[in-house]
């Protein structure tokens, strides 16, 4: 599958039960995740923690991922217990993680659980795939390591470590599903869940993007993309597209009593259903000359946000003014000392700006 080397070149052939016993040894310690010690002493991984933690470190990193997920399991410890939370309260709780039709989804998904299922979540990936905001992966995610079933997990690591182990130069993602293929041929029937995620931890840990530590590598012998002196080359990935730029205002009105006006986003689009600043749509150009959510002394901020989105850039202006109590009918006050934790990153950016301009 994929241009590789003939087989003959290789001393052996990858086996899972080698990644087992490198995994037994070197697990990283989660606070979603049951060890494999723990695991053959008989705990059992809870579902929620699994679907939890998997929602959560899409498109997100695990170091990024841990402080939000002991919050969430320390504030609702049951997927019931999410499930009864305020819209609010979750998306303010997620805010700054990103990808927020996540946060929404995850709502969804609680609620149909603890309503629809009696707060049990199936245990197959067809199952687990009705679910709002679970796909492909994420149900094989939670199907082998919330249940020990015996599903391919492809993600970014995964992809990795199969594309040198086979030496598959063909680039992402046209070779997806042939890197598929070859995860499937290794995944056991013995302990898929901690296979899962000791291929995972192998990708994360040992066959890193850049300076694979091949020499550590319980598969350094059969790899065959170390065999032929290309590892730190693959995976191969087809060139992106440029992103575009887009361009928009955010206002930011501050009372005397230290409160700032704000919005709830609306539930669709990027952002949504997050508190945020006023502002104007995001266009191709900059606004020329944008209306004031309402009336009152506004002036450039002097400061440009810029944040990336996963389809383009965003240059955000910021506009400022100190208005009296009465001011800003449709939006609502929140004080602004605990204003900056509950808004969305880019938005934190715009909010940082603003204060900083009007205290100067």
């Amino acid at each position: 599958m994929g241009n590789a080397e003939p087989q003959s070149i290789l001393p052996e052939t990858a086996r899972a039960a080698d990644l087992l016993l490198w995994y037994d040894r070197m697990a990283r310690p989660m606070p979603w995740r049951v060890a494999p010690k723990d695991r053959r002493a008989g705990v059992l991984p809870d579902p929620y923690r699994v679907w939890l933690s998997e929602v959560m470190l899409q498109q997100t990193t695990v170091a990024a991922v841990r402080r939000y997920f002991v919050d969430f399991t320390t504030r609702w410890p049951r997927v019931t217990d999410l499930a009864a939370a305020g819209d609010a309260d979750v998306m303010a709780a997620w805010a700054g993680l990103g990808y927020y039709a996540r946060a929404r989804n995850l709502l969804k998904c609680a609620r149909v659980v603890a309503n629809d299922l009696n707060g049990v979540f199936p245990a197959t990936e067809a199952a687990l795939r009705e679910l709002p905001g679970i796909g492909p992966y994420t149900a094989a995610a939670i199907a082998a390591i919330a249940f020990d079933r015996p599903a391919v997990v492809l993600d970014g690591n995964v992809e990795r470590v199969m594309a040198r182990l086979h030496a598959v130069t063909d680039p992402l993602p046209g070779s997806k599903e042939t890197l598929r293929a070859l995860a499937a041929d290794l995944t056991p029937s013995d302990r898929p869940g901690d296979y899962a995620q000791g291929v995972m931890d192998l990708g994360a840990t040992v066959c890193t993007p850049r300076s694979p530590a091949c020499g550590i590598c319980p598969w350094q012998s059969p790899c065959r993309a170390r065999a032929l002196g290309i590892a730190a080359d693959l995976p191969r990935k087809t060139p992106k597209a440029d992103k575009p730029t887009r361009y928009g205002i955010a206002w930011l009105a501050l009372r005397p009593d230290g409160t700032v006006l704000v919005e709830t986003r609306p539930e669709r689009g990027l952002l949504g259903g997050m508190l945020g600043l006023p502002g104007t749509s995001w266009t191709d150009t900059p606004p020329a000359d944008p209306t004031p959510p309402f009336a009152a002394a506004w002036h450039d901020a002097g400061f440009e946000v810029r944040h990336t989105f996963t389809h383009f850039h965003l240059r955000l202006r910021v506009r400022v003014t100190r208005v009296p109590g009465d001011a800003g009918h449709g939006y609502f006050p929140l004080p602004a000392d605990t204003l900056r934790p509950r808004l969305p990153t880019v938005m934190r950016k715009a909010f940082d700006a603003g204060m900083a301009a009007l205290a100067g």
